[in-house]
């Protein structure tokens, strides 16, 4: 019976051990969204992905480690298309129409809408974001 006690005692020592070692989860600080020039695809990138794809585009974001699947490298769109960048699927992602299966239930914000809110429903203001911050995304592509 002792030694029963004993080896409870010791699976209970390395239980907790085990337990004190887990790393706090990481949240995700939501906060309003402030509007920009729809002229700059630059600003826009910095506002509104660069917290999660990180100011490289990379994926590296501060806020990457809260999500369930890290951020796409958005830098090897064009490799992984063939050499192709991929317009039409950016704006349709851009835009929440896009499939992210990679995504899950889908964090990444559906900035069409977004934008739409922004413009107070001017659907060329909407298009010349999207269509600013595609270009934009198409400029961080490796060489």
């Amino acid at each position: 019976m002792r030694v029963l006690l004993w080896i409870f005692a010791v699976l209970m020592m390395f239980t907790v051990a085990a337990g004190a070692q887990e790393k706090p989860t990481k949240t995700i600080k939501h906060v309003p969204v402030t509007a920009t020039s729809p002229t700059s695809g630059q600003d826009m990138f910095k506002a509104y992905c660069a917290v999660c794809h990180g100011i490289d585009g990379k994926g590296n974001g501060p806020a990457a480690p809260a999500l369930k699947v890290p951020p796409t490298d958005l830098t090897v769109l064009s490799k992984n298309s063939g050499g192709q960048f991929p317009d039409m699927k950016v704006i349709s992602i851009i835009r929440g129409e896009g499939n992210l299966a990679a995504h899950g239930t889908r964090e990444m914000p559906v900035w069409g809408h977004l934008f739409w809110t922004m413009s107070h429903g001017h659907e060329g203001e909407v298009q010349q974001r999207v269509s600013n911050l595609t270009k934009y995304i198409e400029s961080l592509q490796a060489k």
